[in-house]
């Protein structure tokens, strides 16, 4: 694909494994995604969210939701408790499990559920973390990175979708 970067060549092994993880959650397992990102990607969220299931695209439409735009009322999570009632009520609203898809810093508030909660599809900025995929914040050419990332995440889900692909159980 001409419009995904040649610097993704060389990070294809820290972008496969979590890629396919997360193919496998939606398409196989059926888990919706929650996406969050920090205060300075919301821009992002909003094209993902516009550019996943546009009308134009041939594919069922995926479930894919905005974190907090799901949250009525105060979105702070300040103890412990607040986190259990919270995974309360996505253990509820969810049955089968869920997918975080969390994109920012990775010392931002809202990276902490996402960061301890299992299956979350990571692309934090500025710490290399277990299971993830590290970008750095100071990158000039961060936002081109990010779009580039989304273009390879919906034409994997295509490819998985139309079986071009087998993603490794």
């Amino acid at each position: 694909d001409k419009y995904i970067g040649s610097w993704l060549e060389e990070r294809k092994f820290d972008w496969i494994p979590i890629m396919a993880k997360t193919v496998t959650n939606i398409i196989e397992k059926g888990k919706p995604v929650l996406l969050i990102t920090d205060g300075e990607r919301d821009w992002f969220a909003n094209y993902v969210l516009s550019k996943v299931n546009a009308s134009q695209i041939s594919r069922p439409h995926l479930p894919i939701y905005d974190f907090y735009g799901m949250l009525s009322g105060n979105h702070q999570f300040h103890n412990d408790m607040d986190i259990e009632l919270l995974n309360d009520m996505l253990d509820i609203s969810f049955p089968n499990g869920y997918v975080f898809w969390y994109i920012g810093r990775s010392n931002s508030k809202k990276a902490v559920l996402p960061k301890v909660t299992n299956n979350s599809f990571l692309w934090l900025f500025d710490e290399d973390f277990q299971n993830s995929f590290n970008l750095q914040s100071s990158d000039e050419t961060l936002d081109m990175k990010l779009m580039q990332l989304f273009r390879l995440f919906d034409k994997t889900i295509d490819a998985t979708l139309f079986a071009e692909i087998e993603v490794d159980k």
